[in-house]
């Protein structure tokens, strides 16, 4: 309950205008610990960098609830662009895709415009050999997400797209279970969006106990998992579960934020855990950027000491 509150407190603060003005005019040296530059090309070097540490990476413009089909497919046309670059600089793209940043919910031409973007973008992928993964957003476009998801990964096969579940939210471990018959690429992640009760549970230990289930359901089910967390302990209990199991470690990876414990990730790559960093970039960080901070306390603080430094 106090994570929720702290969580709500910190997102409603970062919704206000006034806030948003001060962070965006003095928190970019700030945020750059999290979001690797404005450009493809920060982007990139930045995956250049990772990759002499042994950890992989998974590239997102950031953008979100973009409010015309201009600019939606403008967007789009940027994500293309980011793969064409990977793919000339020697990379084999894996990136994420928001998609209420490439027009879900939006009807052009008799089909929902974020389906129609995101047909080019994961075609494009699966020409350079890539892989899309379709984040998850609040819990109103879950539905659309999954309906989407199902239609893509019949199109264009399971090596090239995957998508996202939260565990904070009741319904996905039947959501889980409902996509057994795709044997689909999964990102679990704990969820950052401001939630109502009624949706998601607001206590901890209960989000992280409902992400043990879903990662080790979707192990036993024989599909790839991408346990997206920093939580040493649950990464502990994953290595001591694919251990017990027999699980090999080409079965799953490790996946962490960009700037958020490289030694951790750095750590686990040694090992030989396959270990991939989202790296987000591009203008629209503040969004991203308030959801970190919202995680934890200890954030704020960070973020507080670098805005006075200033």
């Amino acid at each position: 309950m106090i994570d929720q509150l702290y969580r709500k407190t910190v997102l409603t603060v970062a919704g206000q205008k006034a806030v948003e003005t001060i962070v965006r005019s003095r928190g970019w040296s700030v945020a750059q610990r999290f979001v690797a530059g404005e450009s493809i090309q920060t982007a990139l070097d930045a995956v250049r960098e990772l990759e002499k540490d042994g950890i992989l990476s998974n590239l997102d413009l950031l953008g979100e609830f973009i409010d015309s089909p201009e600019k939606c497919t403008a967007f789009a046309d940027n994500v293309l662009r980011l793969l064409d670059a990977a793919h000339e600089q020697g990379f084999t793209p894996y990136v994420s895709v928001k998609l209420s940043s490439v027009g879900q919910g939006q009807t052009v031409n008799g089909e929902d415009l974020g389906l129609t973007n995101a047909r080019r973008i994961v075609g494009r992928a699966r020409q350079y050999g890539g892989f899309v993964c379709l984040d998850m957003e609040d819990h109103a476009r879950v539905d659309q997400t999954l309906a989407q998801f199902r239609t893509l990964h019949g199109e264009f096969g399971g090596q090239h797209v995957g998508t996202v579940l939260q565990s904070y939210l009741y319904r996905s471990e039947a959501d889980r279970a409902a996509l057994d018959d795709l044997n689909p690429n999964l990102r679990i992640v704990k969820g950052a969006y401001l939630e109502p009760e009624t949706v998601a549970m607001p206590v901890k230990a209960d989000v992280d106990a409902s992400y043990r289930k879903l990662v080790y359901a979707h192990m036993k089910a024989g599909a790839y998992v991408n346990v997206a967390t920093h939580d040493e302990s649950i990464i502990r209990d994953v290595q001591h579960f694919v251990l017990a199991h027999g699980i090999a470690k080409d079965a799953f990876e490790f996946q962490m934020l960009y700037g958020i414990r490289r030694d951790l990730q750095k750590n686990l790559a040694a090992q030989g855990y396959r270990v991939r960093a989202y790296i987000p970039y591009g203008r629209d960080w503040y969004a991203y950027f308030s959801r970190r901070i919202a995680e934890r306390p200890a954030n704020v603080m960070f973020v507080l000491r670098g805005m006075l430094r200033g």
